[in-house]
């Protein structure tokens, strides 16, 4: 193995590690909101300064992987593509990091006909699942895997779009729960966003496999 090899081996192993801490703030997030467990949730923020750290030194390494080698064809697509992967990684912790925040901010538990009319549960395991699907397609270099994400985000998108209306129903009869609802609709807001950033994610591991650029084509073409 040539020493490009190795530094970019160590550079993967990097950012498997950053999106392991990522996905535990999701997990933990999800948790956090199900038992109303704020130390659990002040916990992902606190790992949100890990992630933080994490980006920093991947970016450092990379630029330091520019310099040294001068990298070509699929090495130097993948150093491009880790870049932006990091970066939708860190915007995914900054988002669980958020949801975290609203549930510290809470005052009560939320309410399970709340949880259960918004689908918020589902649409959270959903997202925490897109994490772990298109991370395998990361380690596995497997872009059909890639591909799925695309599909699957559908999910994430359609109930963000229904979310004004349930929320709006729920209200019409639980009033007094607005500071609950609006929380709950701004998590499912972040949520959707969950989405979006690991849809960047699979257009990288796309890039830096096939050499094609999918950014702006649509979901069907991809």
């Amino acid at each position: 193995m040539s020493k490009l090899d190795n530094e970019l081996k160590l550079l993967k192993e990097e950012v498997v590690n950053m999106w392991t801490l990522v996905h535990s703030q999701l997990v933990k997030g999800l948790s956090a909101l199900l038992n109303f467990d704020k130390d659990l949730a002040r916990e992902v923020v606190m790992i949100e300064k890990r992630v933080n750290g994490a980006e920093l030194k991947i970016d450092r390494d990379c630029e330091n992987i520019f310099a040294i080698y001068s990298p070509v064809a699929v090495d130097l697509r993948l150093l491009l593509a880790v870049l932006k992967i990091n970066t939708n990684l860190e915007r995914i912790g900054d988002i669980a990091d958020g949801i975290a925040k609203l549930i510290i901010d809470t005052d009560n538990c939320f309410k399970p006909e709340l949880l259960e009319s918004t689908k918020i549960v589902e649409m959270y395991h959903e997202a925490i699942q897109i994490v772990e699907e298109i991370l395998a397609a990361f380690e596995k270099e497997d872009t059909a895997l890639a591909r799925g994400i695309f599909k699957r985000d559908e999910f994430l998108d359609e109930i963000n779009r229904t979310a004004n209306e349930l929320i709006t129903n729920y209200l019409k009869n639980v009033p007094q729960d607005i500071d609950q609802a609006l929380n709950i609709l701004s998590i499912i807001r972040r949520l959707e966003r969950v989405g979006d950033q690991s849809e960047n994610i699979a257009e990288e591991i796309i890039f830096y496999l096939e050499a094609k650029v999918i950014k702006h084509t649509s979901r069907k073409e991809r």
